[in-house]
């Protein structure tokens, strides 16, 4: 079994689930095995720019099998759905805390509203209230941001 989680980070098994799965700066590729995991986080190729379908075949061709977002459109759903991928919504946590529910059977696809999404510059990142970001804009300058 293969999972794809949208994270924020590259911290392995630390990385944090993002609030949106289409412009998520990476993605986790877990391999399920039983109670073990292997889990391999790597940039997402269209967290910028992205057309309708082309995350969910990105993914496909990854040989995923399942999807585990916090928040998803309903067309993504749909893309997903024909290419054979379930998609659970809803998701908190890191990579591993999400991993650990899914082998123990915990995770459930709950109805999830995106809590809020920013624009900067055609980037979009997710800001949750208190939350400190650092994120690169372009070619090694870096923006530091608070949210409230």
């Amino acid at each position: 079994m293969k999972l794809a989680i949208p994270v924020l980070d590259d911290n392995g098994g630390s990385s944090k689930i993002s609030e949106h799965f289409g412009h998520a700066p990476y993605f986790a590729f877990v391999e399920v095995n039983g109670s073990d995991y292997k889990s391999n986080v790597e940039k997402n190729p269209m967290a910028e720019s992205h057309g309708p379908g082309q995350i969910p075949n990105y993914v496909h061709e990854k040989n995923v099998n399942v999807m585990v977002v916090r928040g998803i459109g309903g067309r993504a759903i749909q893309f997903f759905q024909q290419l054979g991928i379930e998609v659970y919504r809803g998701a908190a946590g890191t990579v591993s805390e999400i991993v650990e529910e899914y082998i123990k059977g915990n995770i459930e696809d709950k109805d999830y509203e995106v809590e809020d999404k920013h624009h900067h510059e055609h980037e979009w990142f997710e800001c949750l209230e208190g939350e400190e970001k650092v994120l690169e804009v372009k070619d090694g300058w870096w923006m530091h941001i608070f949210c409230w």
